[in-house]
């Protein structure tokens, strides 16, 4: 088994998930079966209980592991589904060292961070390769050179290295500035990111070096000489339009050869049809379809993120692109919506998307309403389908204080109510992992619009059971099914035993559905998700 380091200097956010994502895929092109993970440097046992503004999306797979947002790009990247083995936090590693140690299971001797910790960290390396059966591991070490909090994932690095010599190699993304007073891009920071390595004992193979703009022969030079590698193993990478493009351009640059050649490896195949045929239609659709997007998590003080919700912006653009349309996305502060609801009429269609909590929750519902009376295509995501539902029972069932018992415990109309497993745990205030997290089963009714999207996308036959993934601890009471769908708000999905609500559409609407699942979690470039096609077909036929 080989293993490839992938670190980050000068800055944080200088993309090395979609540069580890991007040559995850170029060494599967290549032939090789690879095992991407991220070792993250917080204390958090997981994402889960971490604020999306801080930290971005909570990304979940099929298992129930609650990620950071990165594995969802390697999973996009790869076209396929990882586990629990492809991300460790710092926090997991010492819990997991603390608990055996508790467990006599090192035999009574004196645990230090070196090298139980750092032995740990290898462990969880070698895990992640056994459970994909991989040739290749790739690991993303999170945060950036010279700091202290992910010093132990590159001592790790080092040991491994000192072990498996040329079994493992070090790539280094760095950044060059262009300061706007200078005008000039500076390598100084970049080689200055290479020393801090240095100075643990690391040495990169391959440098990544990102700017604004592709580096000059000067640039690469100066690198070349202050960090002891050929100019051939200095690749630039510029910013993009298009990061779907990057894996292209790394290719186009001999990146992919240059890892084999330093691994010791030979090229088994190139298979990158697929992958420029889908660039290629992404950079060439210009026909827009205006997509507003209503939440919460948006903005940090002056500044507005979309990480908060990047899954869904990626499933939009999948869909977009197959279906030749060019998606622009406006971000909907939903506090805003409560006086001034009527601006989402310039939309072709609306996403309301997961969530939690009350903050702005009435902005959401108002736009629902909108969106549901004036025949503009709606997609409510968990969070956005039980909006969904609330919004039907005031509006037309007329039980006017309908409500989640999330936001109001005492409601009459308990439209939305928690998982009878979940009282306990929020008692026990057991919030870490505890919600209805991972890949659960979805039977989809035959002869719905949801459930023959699945057919003609899916190639799933009508009446037949879907996997999707869920993050939610509140569920659609069953108590008032019988009048919502006596009125035109059809179920459509369930649990297989018929007791959860899963799907819901409205007959009388051109596209209006909600799922209790998050379908933006298994979206693709290859392979779009069922639910966002129909539902940028829908906006598509509305933008003509």
């Amino acid at each position: 088994m080989k293993y490839i380091f992938v670190s980050g200097g000068v800055i944080s956010g200088i993309g090395k998930g979609i540069a580890t994502a991007s040559i995850a895929l170029l060494l599967k092109a290549a032939g090789y079966k690879v095992s991407p993970m991220k070792m993250d440097p917080y204390l958090n046992v997981d994402a889960g209980t971490m604020n999306p503004i801080e930290h971005g999306e909570v990304f979940v797979l099929d298992d129930g592991t609650e990620t950071d947002q990165d594995l969802g790009h390697y999973e996009r990247y790869l076209g396929e589904s990882l586990n629990n083995s492809n991300i460790a936090t710092q926090g997991s590693i010492y819990l997991s060292v603390i608990q055996k140690e508790r467990n006599l299971e090192y035999d009574g001797a004196s645990i230090d961070v070196v090298t139980y910790i750092t032995e740990e960290i290898i462990g969880r390396i070698k895990e992640a390769g056994k459970s994909k059966n991989a040739d290749i591991v790739l690991i993303e070490i999170g945060g950036t050179a010279g700091e202290y909090q992910n010093v132990l994932f590159l001592e790790a690095n080092r040991q491994l290295k000192l072990k498996k010599h040329d079994d493992v190699l070090h790539i280094h993304v760095t950044y060059l500035p262009i300061p706007g007073s200078l005008g000039e891009m500076k390598s100084k920071p970049a080689q200055m990111s290479v020393r801090d390595l240095n100075a643990v004992g690391i040495q990169p193979d391959i440098i990544l070096a990102r700017a604004e703009r592709p580096l000059d022969q000067s640039r690469i030079k100066k690198l070349s000489i202050s960090t002891g590698l050929e100019p051939e193993y200095i690749i630039s990478a510029p910013d993009v339009k298009n990061v779907y493009s990057v894996p292209l351009k790394f290719e186009d640059q001999g990146l992919t050869d240059r890892i084999l050649g330093k691994l010791g490896l030979e090229r088994k195949n190139t298979d990158l049809k697929e992958w420029r045929a889908f660039v290629d239609s992404s950079e060439t659709t210009d026909r827009p379809v205006k997509i507003g997007i209503v939440g919460k998590y948006f903005t940090t003080g002056d500044f507005t993120l979309m990480d908060s919700y990047i899954s869904v912006i990626e499933a939009i653009k999948h869909a977009s692109y197959k279906l030749k349309v060019k998606p622009e996305i406006t971000w909907i502060d939903a506090s805003k919506l409560e006086h001034s609801v009527e601006q989402l009429s310039k939309f072709d269609g609306i996403i309301v998307p997961g969530g939690f909590g009350s903050r702005d929750v009435e902005g959401k519902i108002k736009a629902v309403r909108y969106v549901r009376e004036n025949k503009i295509p709606y997609l409510g995501l968990c969070y956005g389908m039980q909006l969904a539902s609330i919004e039907f029972a005031r509006n037309v069932l007329g039980l006017k204080d309908a409500h989640t018992t999330e936001v109001d415990e005492k409601t009459k109309n308990p439209i939305i109510h928690i998982m009878p497993d979940q009282i306990k745990k929020l008692l026990d205030k057991d919030y870490g992992a505890s919600m209805r997290l991972g890949a659960w089963d979805c039977v989809l009714k035959e002869g719905s619009k949801v459930g023959e999207l699945y057919k003609k996308w899916g190639n799933l036959p009508a009446g037949r059971q879907t996997s999707e993934r869920h993050r939610h601890r509140y569920e659609f009471n069953n108590n008032f099914r019988a009048d919502f769908e006596k009125n035109g708000f059809n179920i459509v999905g369930t649990s297989p035993d018929g007791k959860l609500v899963e799907v819901i559409e409205l007959a009388d609407h051109p596209f209006f559905a909600g799922s209790q699942f998050h379908p933006e979690l298994k979206s693709r470039p290859l392979n779009p998700h069922p639910m966002f096609l129909g539902f940028i077909e829908a906006s598509s036929q509305k933008s003509k």
